[in-house]
């Protein structure tokens, strides 16, 4: 048997069927294998076809984008078949609508403004850290403590600073997350997932293509084709001025601006950790360098 050559181009759900078949074993799909080396990784076309009860013909041209309109029930097939969870198929329904688009209309370029009142909210909250992101993850507003929980990220300028970027580039990162594997599988699940919707965003091509040049995780983690990420749950930190704690978080998507999100952290009053998000929210208060230097030239720029 020779071995499956890869291909390159086609459309994001080729990409997608890809990189699924590749991690489902014929045990883990209940076939029998002959004994030997088998060359291919996860299943063969064939074998998936099979399963999903297809040509292989018809997959095959499907996989490498020549068929762009499957049905319904085919892709509930190959979502059996793929072993899929709920939000990967529906992630699967999504890529095949875009796929037999013609001329899919450009997405307006995504606003980078937060509104007064968000920002209010952001105060508000305090001293609960909290920020508002982007669709990509770039850290638009926070509040003090929740600009000081990413520890190291306020010596960066504004305009690098995200989230994806933060966890995969800087030296921080690795030490401040407790479970940093978990933490940057997020952030690749959620670039992955906007990908197949929106696969030729210059905001997102931009971010994606430094951090494959950058970060060899990265790269390994974009290959796998996890789109899989959760909105709410629990982070524990060893933070280099705090210490030690574990906080709840809750991701909400602000409605009016499209792609805006919500993050904000929390603790119960009275404990522990609670006392760490007051003192983020108090070391967060203070003037950064980077601040001081930021308004010693705004002084001199308006001196007469």
């Amino acid at each position: 048997m020779t071995r499956e050559q890869p291909t390159s181009g086609g459309t994001e759900l080729g990409r997608f069927l890809r990189a699924r078949r590749a991690r489902i074993s014929p045990a883990e799909a209940g076939l029998t294998v002959a004994s030997g080396m088998r060359r291919t990784p996860g299943l063969r076309r064939a074998e998936l076809a099979t399963l999903a009860g297809i040509s292989l013909d018809y997959y095959t041209r499907l996989e490498r984008g020549r068929e762009t309109r499957p049905g319904p029930s085919v892709l509930d097939s190959l979502a059996r078949a793929l072993r899929l969870e709920d939000d990967e198929h529906e992630h699967l329904r999504t890529l095949a609508v875009i796929a037999a688009r013609i001329a899919p209309e450009p997405a307006p370029a995504p606003s980078r403004t937060v509104r007064p009142g968000v920002k209010l909210l952001l105060e508000s909250l305090r001293p609960n850290p909290a920020h508002v992101v982007s669709r990509t993850g770039d850290l638009l507003a926070a509040n003090p403590g929740g600009l000081r929980l990413l520890a190291g990220i306020e010596e960066w300028p504004a305009r690098q600073r995200n989230l994806a970027r933060y966890v995969f580039l800087h030296p921080a990162a690795r030490t401040l997350f407790h479970d940093w594997a978990t933490q940057v599988r997020g952030c690749v699940a959620r670039l992955r997932a906007l990908a197949g919707t929106d696969p030729d965003a210059p905001d997102l091509t931009r971010l994606v293509g430094e951090l494959l040049l950058k970060s060899p995780e990265f790269v390994r983690l974009w290959e796998r084709y996890d789109i899989k990420s959760r909105a709410h749950g629990r982070k524990s930190f060893h933070h280099p001025e705090v210490g030690d704690f574990t906080l709840g978080y809750q991701t909400m998507e602000l409605e009016g601006t499209p792609g805006h999100r919500l993050v904000t952290y929390y603790a119960a009053p009275d404990t522990a950790e609670h006392d760490a998000l007051v003192l983020l929210d108090l070391l967060g208060s203070q003037p950064t360098p980077r601040d001081a230097a930021s308004n010693q030239n705004e002084a001199t720029s308006s001196s007469p």
